[in-house]
């Protein structure tokens, strides 16, 4: 169906424009009729040579997910059918690779289908956690519900992810910026004091000696450093890629001195959080484990959350093979018992989210700043080091001419 630019005036006498998708022309000017709007000039809107070029549209990020779930919430609470909430939702939508989705999510609602069966032919933008929520909101008569749920759920799991990308990225950039700094010495700065050192003449200290041959390998063999640095990461990326590299690297994450406790704790929060809303929406236990188990984003978070899986399937309770997994603090497995207990285990789920949501934000600050002084302290050893080593042989002249 083609795309129409329509400019018309309302009944205030107020310039507005905008887009519709109507079979003609003559269609949009009745639509406009109808809903009070004058048209001044309405055209057919000219084709996107690059539309059908995937790499070049842009991408739909979460935020326009989470923006889009609360809208969709609102207006059904308001009392809007599911199409005209699409229609709305489709015309206000800037983004042209998510309006695009929109219009056949819309077209496959008319066509018969349910809501969560259009939404899972987009599995990048609807995960199966969002599509089996709907699924449930729509059979239970709560899709508002549900889709608040999801919209809340998704803000605290980005926040989440922006505390953790934030206390990586510090320390990353400076290790990389130090690698850079001291290549550069390395090449081009030490060469100049060797110059100038064997012009002078005389024993050089031990230190400066190892400086220079630092110095001296790294300008001979730079090229092969480059290229067993490329090699190396490509190598360690194909291999995380494999089944067993990716536990084997995730095992190791988790045992890191610092990063690991942390990466434990952002786990049980997105695990309790993720499972408590979709308990409470309705999604059965064994498909919602087997959803979070999916999403966890670590395997041998993965493989603990299977194993519950697996003793519910034969009749234990989520506590037992949580506490046996050694993967959950005892905590964490003693408040899901108490909440198996009385019956209200996904609120006690949320209840434990929340706590390790502030547990993640106290071990972020703690995190960073640790890693502040400790980042100070290896730059000037490193940096500091190469400077004192290059200048000690002017300090031993220096202290013979004053001798």
């Amino acid at each position: 169906m083609p795309v129409y630019q329509w400019v018309g005036k309302n009944r205030s006498n107020e310039i507005q424009k905008g887009e519709i998708d109507l079979a003609s022309e003559d269609a949009v000017r009745n639509h406009l009729t109808r809903i009070r709007i004058t048209p001044t000039k309405i055209k057919k809107k000219p084709k996107d040579l690059f539309e059908n070029v995937a790499f070049l549209q842009p991408p739909v990020k979460e935020q326009d997910i989470i923006i889009f779930s609360r809208q969709f919430s609102t207006m059904i609470d308001a009392g809007l059918p599911i199409i005209q909430c699409l229609d709305i939702l489709h015309s206000q939508q800037e983004n042209k690779t998510f309006k695009n989705m929109l219009k056949d999510i819309k077209e496959s609602v008319e066509g018969g289908q349910t809501l969560a069966e259009a939404l899972r032919k987009y599995p990048k933008q609807f995960d199966d956690l969002f599509v089996n929520m709907v699924a449930a909101g729509e059979a239970g008569g709560i899709l508002d519900t549900i889709l608040r749920r999801l919209s809340a759920y998704m803000e605290k799991t980005a926040k989440l992810k922006a505390q953790v990308k934030g206390a990586m990225t510090y320390p990353i950039i400076t290790i990389i910026v130090a690698i850079l700094v001291v290549g550069v010495i390395l090449v081009f700065v030490i060469p100049v004091f060797q110059e100038m050192f064997e012009g002078l003449g005389g024993d050089l200290p031990v230190p400066t000696k190892i400086v220079v041959a630092m110095s001296d390998f790294t300008k001979d063999k730079i090229l092969y450093l480059i290229i067993g640095a490329v090699i190396f990461f490509w190598a360690f990326n194909r291999y995380k890629k494999t089944a067993k590299g990716r536990l084997t690297v995730d095992a190791i994450a988790l045992k890191l001195p610092v990063i690991g406790p942390l990466l434990r704790k952002v786990a049980v929060a997105k695990f309790t959080r993720t499972m408590g809303t979709m308990l409470s929406s309705g999604v059965a236990i064994l498909e919602a484990l087997d959803i979070v188990a999916k999403t966890s984003g670590n395997k041998v978070i993965e493989g603990a959350i299977y194993n519950v899986r697996s003793g519910i399937a034969e009749g234990r309770t989520m506590a037992d093979p949580l506490s046996d997994s050694g993967v959950f603090p005892s905590m964490v497995c003693s408040m899901i018992a108490v909440g198996e207990s009385t019956g209200a285990l996904d609120a006690m789920l949320v209840k434990i989210a929340d706590f390790y949501d502030d547990e993640v934000d106290q071990a972020v600050e703690n995190l960073t700043a640790m890693i502040e002084p400790f980042m100070m302290v290896f730059l000037g050893t490193v940096i500091g080091g190469l400077v004192v080593a290059m200048y000690l042989p002017v300090f031993k002249m220096a202290g013979a001419i004053s001798g």
